[in-house]
């Protein structure tokens, strides 16, 4: 039986059951699916374009002689604060008590946060403004996803993950796309183009907040900071859940350093007379090639009860769109590469989040290892910059870029048949 959302919220108020404890029996209908899609369509745009284009917009209009400088500082800070922010926020997150409920909570607090922090990012006339203002934003972003990514393991047979996370993921690049458009549709500055993003992150969030309802758990005594780190560690000497974790974090860092610097790889590698306009086609073609994989990958992941190789040869997908465009890098392989990327990150993703959701250490913290776990897609689109950066300041400039995006990406294909517990 599908769930009912017309119905009032007796959930919150029912008890931990054995079905719960060891994982959720119910589907989720399509609905559910459809409008937990669109909030990821949201936060990808609110996340993502700002990275893409609108942030080195503004560096470029506030300091253009240090803008690669002023953009690896602006992510390296805000990659800082999601390290803390995520496995602080997903540990609070499964500690609360609401009649609300405690992801709808958490994740409707987050999200009015983020935006917020877009709204006040984009008002910065000073480097220092930005760094601050974005860095701010990531507690938002990272409260807001402790409640969305424990959902998941809360509410989704495992036999419908693939599914679900193909309606994470399906909606990234799209998110990207639209948002791009958008801005140079309009022709917005950095600041209109952050405030639009914002608003629009609320309008995707609404419609799931009114039909969704938390389910019920035990709630334990609240989480002292020694008590965070021990429980960190544990987590992390769980050899399934480490290896998840390091292939999560390689190939989300390959996936970050290919596309952070795209714009300024447009304009200054290739000499493009129009790097938006080419920036946006490339963007559609990862969009295009994301969504085909996206949903191919789910979808045949769920049906072969098999997680491993398809999100190995994801991967490897990734590593080969980095080793050919190090190889060649022109306009017409970036376009070719870009589909590439886009397709090997698309089916990575959508089966790797539900591969992860299968070697979660405990029940009863969901919230705070999935923070753990999305350190290893927040952090990478931080830290990306600073070391690309170095890069491409060096004398192998972007072709040592690419190159690293490959050598990453194909050894975090490696460590996915590290894990054992999941096929």
């Amino acid at each position: 039986m599908l769930p009912d959302f017309n119905s009032p919220a007796p959930a919150l108020a029912r008890p931990l059951g054995q079905a719960t404890a060891q994982g959720p029996a119910e589907p989720v209908s399509r609905r559910w699916t459809t409008l937990y899609g669109l909030v990821w369509f949201g936060f990808w745009m609110a996340n993502l374009v700002p990275l893409q284009l609108l942030l080195p917009q503004q560096l470029e209009a506030i300091d253009p002689a240090s803008k690669v400088y002023d953009f690896a500082i602006v992510n390296g800070v805000s990659g800082l604060v999601a390290l803390v922010a995520l496995p602080l926020c997903g540990a609070l997150c499964d500690r609360s008590r609401s009649r609300f409920g405690r992801r709808r909570l958490w994740l409707t607090a987050g999200a009015v946060a983020f935006a917020v922090g877009l709204i006040v990012t984009g008002a910065q006339t000073s480097v220092t403004g930005v760094v601050v203002a974005w860095a701010a934003s990531m507690i938002g972003l990272s409260a807001a996803t402790a409640g969305l990514t424990a959902i998941i393991a809360d509410r989704v047979p495992e036999d419908q993950r693939g599914m679900i996370s193909s309606a994470i993921y399906g909606p990234q690049a799209l998110g990207v796309v639209v948002g791009i458009a958008l801005v140079s549709a309009f022709g917005l500055s950095p600041m209109s183009g952050f405030a639009v993003i914002a608003v629009l992150l609320i309008v995707c969030l609404v419609p799931f907040l009114a039909a969704h309802r938390d389910i019920a758990f035990n709630v334990e005594a609240p989480l002292s900071v020694a008590e965070l780190l021990v429980s960190m560690g544990s987590s992390l000497r769980n050899r399934e859940f480490a290896w998840a974790f390091g292939g999560r974090l390689l190939v989300n860092l390959a996936n970050s350093l290919g596309t952070c610097y795209t714009l300024y790889f447009l304009s200054d590698g290739l000499n493009v007379p129009d790097p938006a306009g080419s920036l946006l086609v490339c963007t559609v073609l990862y969009l295009l090639a994301g969504l085909l994989a996206t949903a191919a990958a789910g979808v045949l992941s769920d049906r072969l009860g098999r997680r491993r190789i398809f999100v190995a040869l994801a991967a490897l997908l990734q590593a080969a769109s980095g080793f050919l465009l190090a190889s060649a890098p022109n306009l017409t392989v970036m376009m070719v590469t870009s589909a590439l990327m886009g397709a090997g990150f698309g089916a990575y993703m959508a089966v790797d989040q539900a591969l992860i959701t299968q070697v979660l250490p405990d029940a009863e913290s969901r919230a705070k290892d999935l923070g753990i776990m999305n350190i290893g897609s927040v952090v990478p689109p931080a830290i990306a910059p600073l070391i690309a950066g170095a890069i491409i300041s060096s004398q192998h400039g972007y072709p040592l870029l690419f190159a690293l995006v490959g050598a990453t990406a194909a050894v975090g294909a490696v460590l996915v048949y590290r894990i054992r517990s999941v096929r």
